[in-house]
């Protein structure tokens, strides 16, 4: 038998005001003509003006955001959170010292506000992806759209788009509902080689249910999904040395073949050796049970594994 050691503010609209002594410049661009330096519009920057602006900065964060769902690997999703972040941080920079048109001051503030809050919400989610708790894009987006920091800043867009026809401070991503999908106990997921009169018996006594792949050479041979406290068993193995890799964790995906929430990856150290031999009219062959849970005097090691490295 063997059995493993598992290793488990909103701040106040800035008034721009000129750097020139020249009286015939205005304070604000996009200001009404006439407007004496150093005197500040009172509607502030013109709605064209503003428009441009909200729609460099907004379209920035909408499109960083939209870019999260297209990230296939633990790495790709790293990155894309950080550029969503970055485009937010950039959004604030750029939007911040503007004196929007008087009728939508509140509106600009609240836009602002939500800003803030969604660069930390941003954070929290790196956080998540750093430690294992959110494993994919689809986790992600689905944590960040149960956020107020997300509907504030949905909603100051909307604000933004049908007070004042400012409509690029829109979010147009549609965020999935967290889910908690499970694969039947024992379902075979691949089955690219079989043939063999050995069996492999896997336990999981875990607390999270789990994928067992088996490679030989470089190719996925089968794949089980064992669920929690439970055992599968796969029958006609075939001959050869394998080997063994396994992912716990929640919410598993089986189009792209991944859990989605709370996943740990994790590979045995040593291959599993599958024979079988004929001595005259006998044969024999070898059967393996597999467990996958820390157990008092395991003898099969395990180490963790990259998530970009492990075969799904």
């Amino acid at each position: 038998m063997i059995t493993p050691r598992f290793l488990a503010v909103a701040a106040a609209a800035v008034t721009l005001t000129a750097c020139t002594s020249d009286p015939g410049t205005p304070a604000n661009p996009g200001a009404a003509p006439g407007t004496a330096a150093g005197s500040p519009s009172p509607s502030g920057l013109s709605p064209a003006a503003y428009r441009t602006s909200l729609d460099e900065a907004g379209g920035a964060v909408n499109a960083a955001l939209k870019d999260l769902a297209k990230a296939k690997t633990p790495k790709t999703l790293g990155d894309r959170l950080t550029r969503a972040e970055t485009a937010v941080a950039a959004a604030l920079s750029q939007l911040q010292p503007l004196q929007p048109p008087v009728d939508i001051t509140t509106e600009h503030a609240d836009y602002l506000a939500a800003l803030r809050g969604m660069e930390t919400t941003l954070g929290d989610l790196q956080t998540g992806v750093d430690e294992g708790g959110l494993c994919t894009a689809t986790a992600v987006l689905a944590r960040l759209g149960k956020s107020d920091d997300f509907g504030a800043l949905k909603e100051a867009g909307v604000d933004l788009a049908s007070l004042g026809d400012y409509p690029g401070g829109k979010v147009t991503v549609k965020p999935p509902k967290e889910q908690n999908r499970r694969q039947p106990n024992g379902k075979v997921l691949r089955s690219a080689v079989r043939g063999g009169r050995s069996k492999l018996i896997v336990k999981n006594g875990g607390g999270q249910d789990a994928v067992l792949t088996m490679m030989l050479g470089k190719r996925k041979a089968v794949s089980v999904y064992v669920r929690k406290k439970s055992r599968a068993t796969v029958p006609n193995i075939k001959d050869g040395s394998y080997r063994v890799f396994f992912a716990t964790g929640i919410d598993y995906d089986s189009k792209k073949r991944r859990f989605n929430r709370t996943c740990a990856f994790e590979r045995f150290d040593d291959p599993v050796r599958f024979r079988t031999t004929f001595s005259g009219s006998s044969i024999r062959w070898s059967d393996w049970t597999l467990t996958l849970n820390k157990v008092t005097g395991g003898n099969a090691p395990s180490s963790r594994v990259d998530p970009d490295d492990f075969p799904i």
